[in-house]
């Protein structure tokens, strides 16, 4: 057991590393040798690139920007931001950087990845994108930038974060046309490249879903000792009664973000083979640990403005 911990952490930072290199094999390789930009954070800063004449590189200003997007949001709104974002985003860097100059790898004529058919490009593109920000997310990670953004904006106002990532990819594919020699197709392939990473992500990450367990095991204690204490979520037990034998049951409810399944499963398995588990995909889910109820940004604002004054 005291090997199994070091493993899985291991495990988890070599699927980070892995998982961001997907992610820069999308641009370096594919969007930006075919002079491409798309949605998020990375699309501009491939126009800052473009716009630069690459004088200053997509890997520069992603690391940059993405540093002072953190500082501001943890200086303005608070937010803590854990150890695998901040590696996500710098082993990105690290890969763009590795990959960037090796010419051999760049889809374009002669190279073992080149793609005849423009337009399958973004389509590629936008599927690895998916690939690996999918596995970020799912080891715990993200890669920033609007991810951040979003967060900062949800916060305050009822606005659901797809919404705030479309609005900003749009925005940032749009910038493309202010370049020079960039005309309206351009556009049109940025957009391509977010279709097919929106329908992706779904595959990989499963969206932002939750699970609402029913656990029925004479080893509940242990397991809810286990999701308090290692898993940090709260568990009611339920009193019920086996009708067939007549006797009394304690029932484990839990509602869990869907990453934290599969680990509590095999926990599960592992402490009471013989547990019986109900499962239910559940969506919306509100309150501590999950997404907090908005009710308006005046109502917001109403509420930190009396806490302020508490403080005072």
């Amino acid at each position: 057991m005291s090997l199994s911990k070091p493993l899985t952490i291991a495990w988890d930072y070599f699927m980070l590393t892995f998982a961001s290199f997907v992610f820069a094999f999308a641009w370096e390789c594919f969007m930006i040798p075919n002079d491409m930009s798309a949605g998020g954070f990375m699309g501009l800063c491939t126009v800052v690139q473009f716009a630069t004449g690459g004088a200053i590189q997509a890997s520069y200003s992603y690391i940059a920007l993405n540093a002072v997007l953190i500082l501001i949001a943890v200086a303005a709104m608070g937010i803590g931001f854990g150890f695998k974002t901040i590696y996500a985003i710098v082993m990105t860097t690290v890969a763009m950087r590795v990959l960037a100059p090796l010419e051999i790898v760049h889809c374009l004529p002669g190279s073992v990845f080149y793609v005849r058919e423009t337009l399958l490009i973004p389509v590629i593109a936008g599927c690895l994108e998916a690939v690996g920000i999918g596995l970020i997310l799912r080891f715990g990670g993200s890669t920033g930038g609007t991810d951040i953004l979003a967060l900062m904006i949800n916060k305050y106002w009822p606005v659901n974060l797809s919404s705030v990532f479309f609005v900003t990819d749009f925005l940032v594919v749009m910038l493309i046309l202010l370049l020079p020699g960039k005309v309206f197709a351009d556009m049109i392939y940025g957009i391509v490249e977010i279709i097919a990473f929106t329908l992706m992500i779904d595959m990989v990450v499963g969206g932002r879903q939750s699970y609402q367990l029913l656990v029925f095991s004479d080893k509940h204690a242990e397991i809810a000792d286990y999701i308090c204490t290692e898993l940090e979520r709260g568990v009611t037990v339920l009193q019920g009664q086996g009708w067939y034998t007549k006797a009394d049951k304690n029932i484990l409810l839990i509602i869990l973000d869907k990453k934290e399944f599969l680990p509590l499963s095999r926990k599960i398995k592992e402490m009471d083979p013989k547990a019986f588990m109900s499962v239910a995909q559940t969506h919306n889910v509100y309150g501590e640990g999950f997404s907090e109820i908005k009710v308006g940004a005046k109502l917001n604002l109403k509420r930190l403005a009396r806490k302020a004054v508490k403080e005072s």
